[in-house]
């Protein structure tokens, strides 16, 4: 009945702007400054820049049987979406790539749009992720959490050749750099094969194919690290810390907003927190025989959300990008010099070796392809459980 009363939802944006006050402390944006005195207009630019993803309708059921829209459960998988698509355009266009109405795009821009639009076929589409949520405990249909979605954007991950992004996300609030250097210089292995509960189309492998083969450098660093900064509150404690990460070059921004509520948090003013807000509504949009994006649904044209950090719920998702080693180097630098020395009580922790009372740390490597089917194979360290009730998708 809530999917239902969904279903038909249509959110209208509205022409209200809601300004910036005036002040003369820095807004910052996924670790850009801005001065609203001086360039509020670059600020907005920045801001519209962002992929922006919301609830959609009138896609294609998920399994084929399911919701045909996520609008009042796909919050969080959308917010999902936001930080992986901008750990992309990070990839292939440089953080400072602006987006224009109506400018011609490179076709980068168009690929990456196109590895998240709702279609079973699509990299990142929410066919993808709900659909890979249930080896995560998580019915279709049912709210993610900011681990949840980290976990499964980990998963799908393996099976993207073309952007070729190792993900890490940290357990027990820290990041192990061995582990991670260990990851991001793993040479291609085979995997074992075994089935999974999870299909994912032949042409979404297709559509993401690097015809160029693995590179064997350093691959792009997308870090994920889920944390509890409290217990039914953020604890005051940790806002320094916290917002200290939006400073950093490599920032991706932050999960998490309130209860059943997600939002993608990409800055901070003050003590007030910005984000972009999944909760409108739109039509599906698919791509057209050229391969663009008709894309002006996927960008926010409107002055972004606030809140004050102290409503933020204590369960995040802080995201970062390192194209380079080095870029993950300085990470480690800003990381000692910003957050761990000048806390009593840590917001997480960086150490240098794999903890020895941890289990072995295997870098997951990617699962075959089955040739008759679209389903999934398991790697190595057994990512994925078979469950009898969904079915193979055909080609």
């Amino acid at each position: 009945s809530v999917l239902s009363r969904y279903e038909n939802q249509i959110t209208i944006l509205s022409d209200y702007l809601e300004e910036f006050p005036e002040t003369d402390e820095p807004v910052w944006i996924l670790g850009r400054q801005h001065h609203l005195n001086t360039d509020k207009s670059k600020l907005l630019l920045d801001i519209s820049a962002r992929l922006w993803f919301t609830y959609r309708r009138k896609f294609s059921p998920i399994g084929g049987t399911g919701p045909s829209s996520d609008a009042g459960w796909g919050c969080m998988l959308r917010c999902g979406q936001m930080m992986l698509a901008q750990a992309l355009i990070c990839r292939h266009l440089g953080r400072d790539w602006q987006w224009e109405k109506h400018k011609k795009q490179p076709e980068e821009y168009h690929r990456i749009l196109r590895c998240f639009l709702d279609r079973k076929d699509c990299c990142y589409s929410i066919h993808q992720m709900a659909q890979m949520g249930v080896g995560e405990g998580k019915s279709i249909g049912e709210w993610f959490g900011p681990n949840t979605v980290a976990q499964v954007l980990k998963k799908l991950a393996l099976f993207d050749e073309w952007n070729s992004l190792a993900v890490y996300v940290s357990m027990d609030n820290t990041v192990v750099i061995e582990d991670i250097k260990k990851m991001c210089w793993s040479p291609p292995q085979s995997s074992s094969v075994a089935h999974s509960s999870v299909h994912l189309h032949r042409s979404a492998l297709g559509r993401n194919k690097n015809t160029a083969g693995f590179c064997t450098g350093w691959k792009p660093l997308l870090l994920i690290i889920p944390l509890r900064l409290g217990i039914n509150h953020i604890n005051p404690v940790y806002i320094d810390a916290f917002k200290e990460c939006f400073k950093m070059p490599q920032s991706l921004g932050a999960l998490g907003g309130k209860p059943n509520n997600a939002y993608y948090f990409i800055g901070f003013l003050g003590n007030e927190l910005i984000y972009l807000d999944p909760h409108t509504t739109q039509s599906f949009v698919d791509s057209e025989e050229n391969g663009t994006v008709d894309d002006e649904s996927f960008h926010c044209q409107q002055a972004p959300h606030r809140m004050k950090i102290m409503n933020l719920d204590p369960s995040v998702a802080l995201g970062f990008f390192c194209k380079e080693e080095c870029d993950f180097d300085n990470w480690c630098s800003l990381v000692q010099k910003e957050i761990l020395k000048q806390q009593s009580l840590r917001m997480f922790e960086l150490v240098q070796k794999h903890p020895p009372h941890w289990p072995p740390f295997v870098p997951p490597t990617k699962p075959e392809v089955t040739t008759t089917g679209a389903e999934l194979i398991e790697s190595t360290d057994k990512l994925f459980e078979l469950e009898e009730e969904f079915e193979i998708l055909s080609v």
